[in-house]
């Protein structure tokens, strides 16, 4: 039997060119690995992680993390930069002390300490809303809309958006779930949320979050439940992981939310639906058009702003989450003026980017 350093050596060079090829790719996409490949990286020691990131100055955050870490399994890992983390198998779990969207780099700093790669993020967070009324809520990250020199109150970078995890459908159903046999809900509303948000990452992205007040954050009961959705959807008690594409990865389709308000509604109705994966989801207010006026009415009317940039920006990453999938726009209709839809359904046509109906994601 060939020993397991005997095994890297033999399979060095194709590794090497693999990996100088790749690299960059997967560790900031989701593949549809082939067995021999995936088996390569795991015995020569470039295993493929998720990494759960939690911070302790938000009870949100830390509440979770801490009824995760109090099930079966764990065990301390290396600390990245005095920040400790936690291991489970081929999941990791960060504890840091600063705010959750400006502790950026995360997955590439864990990378070069650790060797390993991670495959995905999933931060544990407090949800705010004016309305203060309880949630949960998932949603992906970015701020696709804003340019070089505009404020970043919440993090991120500029025309940047982090590939969605694509585990953000499954599993905001799968929330609901645990939401409902626990009596969370109707007090507690499960909701999606939008596109929003630093901190900068590469590997596809998520946030889950407890809302709305102080008095919810602390909530042990929906810290619980927001510990059991990640136990149960990253398959810890020992059943299949939720949400994995790379299993799911043969022309699915999956949408790409344009327009609505921060909750999503009319794609959010979508979604409940078994089977639909979900990318980006960009609101109304990430969508800046500028009026143009009396003119509104012309054909091929040009509308400044960069509503051009934030929708390509998140069909790219929504693409590069899901490889061999197909991405369709759905648009909440209701929520733009007539000369906003047209310029908007024309852009789509320019960019051979395909709109879809709430039937085509069933």
């Amino acid at each position: 039997m060939k020993r397991e350093d005997e095994c890297c050596l033999s399979t060095s060079h194709r590794m090497i060119k693999i990996g100088l090829l790749f690299h960059r790719t997967i560790s900031s996409t989701k593949h549809c690995f082939s067995n021999i490949f995936h088996q390569d990286l795991l015995r020569c020691g470039r295993e493929m992680v998720t990494l759960i990131v939690a911070t302790t100055i938000d009870p949100a955050s830390i509440g979770p993390a801490s009824a995760l870490l109090a099930m079966p399994g764990w065990h301390p890992g290396p600390p990245i930069q005095d920040v400790p983390s936690f291991v489970n198998r081929d999941v990791r779990l960060l504890k840091h002390d600063s705010s959750i969207v400006r502790e950026d780099h995360l997955d590439t700093r864990w990378e070069e300490t650790t060797g390993e790669t991670v495959d995905e993020v999933i931060f544990l967070s407090k949800h705010t809303a004016a309305s203060n009324r309880p949630a949960l809520t998932v949603h992906p990250i970015g701020v696709p809309h804003l340019t070089e020199g505009d404020q970043l109150p919440v993090g991120g970078k500029p025309a940047w958006a982090a590939p969605p995890n694509p585990r953000i459908g499954p599993w905001f159903r799968l929330l609901k779930s645990i939401a409902d046999s626990q009596n969370l809900t109707p007090e507690f509303e499960v909701t999606l949320e939008a596109t929003h948000h630093g901190p900068v990452t590469n590997a596809p992205t998520m946030f889950v979050e407890i809302g709305s007040t102080e008095e919810y954050w602390k909530r042990q009961d929906a810290a619980q439940a927001i510990a059991l959705l990640v136990w149960e959807g990253l398959g810890l008690r020992g059943g299949d992981a939720v949400g994995d594409w790379s299993r799911n990865c043969f022309q699915q389709k999956i949408l790409l939310g344009i327009g609505g308000g921060h909750y999503v509604p009319r794609h959010m109705d979508i979604v409940r639906k078994d089977g639909v994966w979900v990318g980006h989801l960009i609101a109304g207010y990430s969508l800046p058009m500028e009026d143009p006026g009396p003119s509104k009415s012309q054909a091929n009317l040009e509308v400044g702003g960069t509503w051009k940039q934030a929708i390509r920006v998140a069909f790219d990453t929504t693409r590069a989450a899901f490889p061999q999938g197909e991405v369709l726009a759905h648009l909440d209709n209701k929520s733009f003026k007539g000369w906003q839809r047209n310029a908007i359904v024309g852009f789509l046509a320019e960019q051979n980017i395909k709109v879809g109906k709430p039937s085509d994601f069933c």
